[in-house]
């Protein structure tokens, strides 16, 4: 579909995929409906794009053949294969109705997924213009700062690179939305990205179809948030909601839709959602979508950063909400990279335990395991970790309540310490302690993941974006590669995001008469990673109670909260956004380095918001007498 002649039509862009697990019916579903301008997508993570960006170098080092026919480059390629799940049945929609694609699909393979499209489309008898975006791959740019001196910070905390201790591989960096817009204006039809920001593909085909330039900061910014809102796909049409009782009452929890952004010429944006699906919009499941995943008031992007401080969400009608008070400044100088090292490897044992004194059998049997392991052997461990996940309550209704599973996880850098055949290892030491261990100890039956497999580190840094070589590639009519450049017009941002208590607190006592309570019978929420850091955003529906909650939440409390265990000594940091009620909370490097070397169950801190709104807190009576989420 061409841009409006009408200037002020809103472009409808829906977004079809939050991960490389979501829904395969999501494009062509999308593209059936005639009244969607454009789909975006992504199907990468950094949790992904490790892997991706290690077997493309392995890939390059095995010196493949280029020329060897598509087929066989296809059966090595580093790329989402499950978006071609997606991809190949909407084809035929997308050509009918005229639909833009772009997604974040190619990782480290981005032109030869790009190929695959290509083929894919001529093969189905269409024709339809592909083009792909390079410039994320920036591991020789990095190793040649680097060999030069770049100290390259910590964006968790703040050592250098050489302080690291583990030796880089690869180096991806997230790239800005323009490259997408020009490919559009080129005539492409599909556009497939390696690893641009999540929101560039919205705030590319906005800055399209608007005619917007690099310098229209405000515009940018709010398709930014809408590209952000709409990137998890139904994150906020109820997925993730805290709120999801009310799905379920009226009978929306099942086939939620997925979200539309209605992005107009001055970059405020409406979301709705995909015709005849289950889920709702409404203001609370777009707040929870905003908070996620953010680190600040400020939210950095290669081409905009969004001011989030005056945001403004009103409801304008069924499954319709609409969000305005988005200005925007110059982007930073430089952008967001991740450098992948090999990390070592790790195998874990889970045995699972029932009944009385329970801590006191989780002692015994750590105990023994250090005993069999020996000091010598533990001291060539990394990481070496006994935890105990669940509580057995007394007079259980069922065994399966009262089981907890008590895990021992190992990482290395010698493989050998990890093999279960050899007699004097991990998990030979582990296993020779269970018949003299405590009553009722039993292991699971699938012991996969007591063989060593191999896990990344991640390095989170900024490069500068003039050394990414941004390109655009279009594979139609002549061919032409378009170099992006980058962005003329910079600002340079302090490192730490503003933080703060809350401005004039008002006494708790003056709220009247309180109950112990959980604080998630009236505070809702959403919680992620940000590579090794954590974010909780929080927030109320009344006026009165988020007086309660600025006031209350405060960061000492935050702590008290987490609890000594949960709480790791780092920085928290604390702002707040008061149009839409959010106290929001920035926990520093508390994943234990990411996704992938993380030792946490929840290695995404997806679940930490729901465990500090199980905690008990005195909650004013009128607040609780209105009824709780």
């Amino acid at each position: 579909m061409s841009p409006s002649r009408d200037s002020k039509r809103p472009v409808r862009v829906a977004g079809a995929s939050g991960g490389f697990t979501d829904r395969a019916r999501a494009i062509a579903s999308l593209a059936q409906d005639p009244d969607v301008d454009a789909i975006v997508g992504d199907w990468l993570s950094e949790n992904v794009m490790t892997g991706y960006g290690v077997g493309k170098v392995k890939a390059l080092k095995a010196g493949g053949d280029k020329n060897q026919p598509l087929e066989e480059r296809m059966k090595t390629a580093q790329y989402a294969s499950t978006f071609l799940q997606c991809f190949k049945p909407a084809i035929p929609h997308l050509a009918k109705n005229g639909a833009k694609l772009a997604v974040n699909a190619g990782a480290s393979d981005t032109g030869l997924l790009a190929e695959v499209c290509k083929k894919l489309v001529k093969d189905a008898g269409f024709d339809l213009k592909v083009a792909w975006v390079e410039g994320d791959d920036v591991t020789e740019a990095f190793q040649s700062l680097a060999a030069k001196g770049e100290k390259f910070p910590s964006l968790i905390d703040g050592k250098s690179i050489k302080d690291w201790g583990f030796e880089p591989i690869s180096a991806q960096c997230y790239l800005g939305s323009l490259g997408i817009a020009e490919a559009l204006r080129q005539g492409a039809d599909i556009v497939i990205c390696g690893r641009v920001s999540d929101a560039a593909p919205t705030i590319g085909i906005a800055a399209w179809w608007h005619g917007w330039g690099p310098e229209n900061f405000d515009e940018l910014a709010g398709a930014l948030i809408a590209g952000h809102l709409i990137e998890c796909s139904a994150f906020i049409t109820g997925g993730y909601y805290s709120g999801f009782k009310e799905l379920r009452k009226q009978g929306k929890h099942l086939n939620l839709g997925f979200p539309i952004a209605e992005v107009d010429s001055k970059g405020e944006v409406t979301i709705v959602k995909e015709k005849n699906t289950g889920g709702l919009v409404s203001v609370d499941t777009v707040i929870s979508q905003l908070v996620y995943e953010i680190s600040g008031p400020l939210y950095y992007n290669s081409d905009v950063v969004a001011h989030l401080t005056d945001v403004k969400i009103t409801q304008v009608g069924e499954d319709q909400v609409h969000i305005s008070g988005i200005k925007g400044s110059a982007p930073p100088p430089t952008t967001r990279v991740g450098i992948t090292a090999h990390g070592g490897y790790q195998a874990e044992f889970h045995f699972y335990l029932a009944g009385l004194d329970i801590e006191e059998k989780c002692a015994w049997m750590e105990e023994q395991a250090r005993h069999s392991i020996g000091d010598e052997i533990i001291k060539k461990f990394s990481l070496l970790e006994f935890q105990l996940h669940g509580t057995s309550i007394v007079n259980p209704p069922s065994l399966e309540i009262a089981t907890v599973d008590f895990r021992i996880i190992a990482q290395t850098q010698d493989p050998e310490l990890l093999n279960p055949n050899i007699p004097d290892g991990f998990s030979r030491c582990i296993m020779e302690t269970v018949l003299q261990s405590c009553p009722g100890v039993s292991r699971s039956n699938d012991l996969r993941q007591t063989s060593p497999k191999p896990y990344f580190e991640y390095f989170v840094t900024l490069i500068p974006q003039n050394v990414c070589n941004h390109r655009v590639h279009c594979l139609f009519d002549t061919n032409q590669i378009i170099d992006m450049g980058s962005p003329k017009i910079t600002k340079t941002y302090p490192s730490q995001q503003l933080s703060h208590e809350t401005q004039n607190p008002i006494p708790l006592e003056s709220f009247g008469e309180t109950v112990l309570a959980p604080l998630g019978y009236i505070v809702l929420g959403r919680s992620g990673d940000k590579a090794a850091n954590c974010n909780i955003g929080f927030f109320v529906r009344r006026d009165d109670e988020y007086d309660w909650l600025r006031s209350f939440l405060t960061v000492s409390k935050m702590k008290e909260l987490l609890g000594p265990i949960d709480y790791t000594g780092n920085a928290i940091d604390r702002f707040e956004i008061p149009n839409i009620r959010v106290v929001h909370f920035l926990l520093h490097n508390h994943l234990d380095r990411g996704y992938n070397a993380c030792s946490k169950l929840d290695t995404l801190g997806k679940n930490d918001c729901e465990y500090i709104r199980a905690k008990l807190v005195e909650i004013p009576k009128k607040f609780l007498d209105r009824g709780r989420v």
